[in-house]
């Protein structure tokens, strides 16, 4: 049965002057390490184009499908991590909260650390990082009306492909708050035209998904012994 490991990064590299390490700051080497384990555990990591296709066709996906993520758009994904992607030729998404291109992580208590612009996303897209939505203002869906929540989806959506001009057909609910399955959240991303939605944290799956709005993903942290992690039966939770 074919698996999809689908991993989710915030930060590579140290943090800026005057921050700290928390548990989403990856050092370059071990983020090397661990595409390097995809490698050699025969996973394929796959663009966004295989991926979506593949949760309705899976026999279009490799047995072992890798799927490279990014929360948040932190410019050292850009800085950082690209070179490491393209180096092993894996493409990649990054999830971006359109309120603060250009800005900085207010939305969190993390260290402020700077997110790209637009001529940054701009750059990744024309490099094999799709750019997709993470969202306007980063809150949880579980604390905003279904009417707020729509527009997130649709702003959101609207702006990233009016800049850059690619379609947006993924989503990353902020926080992996999905408002708990709420049916009016699966009706706003099906009729604004999303194709699927990812959660923060568990394991692989096998396709085709259970349901392709709450899809898991591996919460990646400088710890995380990936080999393990792509077992069957792993599962663990991100904060």
């Amino acid at each position: 049965m074919k698996r999809v490991a689908v991993l989710s990064y915030h930060k590579i590299g140290p943090p800026a002057p005057g921050g700290w390490e928390t548990w989403f700051y990856i050092p370059e080497a071990v983020f090397a390490n661990q595409l390097a384990a995809l490698h050699d555990g025969g996973w394929q990591p796959v663009d966004l184009a295989a991926f979506l296709q593949g949760l309705t066709e899976p026999e279009r996906l490799p047995e072992r499908t890798a799927f490279i993520t990014f929360d948040d758009g932190y410019r050292s994904v850009r800085e950082l991590a690209l070179p490491w992607l393209e180096s092993f030729a894996y493409p990649a998404v990054l999830f971006m909260p359109t309120d603060f291109v250009g800005g900085t992580n207010v939305f969190d208590s993390e260290p402020e650390e700077p997110l790209c612009d637009w001529d940054e996303l701009r750059e990744l897209v024309r490099r094999r990082v799709a750019v997709q939505s993470h969202g306007e203002s980063h809150r949880p869906f579980s604390e905003l009306a279904p009417t707020e929540r729509a527009l997130e989806l649709e702003r959101s959506k609207a702006a990233l492909e009016a800049e850059l001009a690619q379609p947006v057909e993924l989503f990353a609910y902020p926080y992996g708050d999905d408002a708990g399955a709420s049916p009016d959240v699966r009706a706003a991303l099906a009729g604004t035209g999303y194709r699927a939605a990812c959660l923060y944290g568990g394991g692989t799956f096998t396709l085709p998904p259970q349901d392709p709005y709450r899809l898991e993903r591996l919460a990646m942290g400088p710890d995380t012994d990936l080999t393990a992690a792509l077992e069957p039966g792993w599962s663990g939770v991100g904060s």
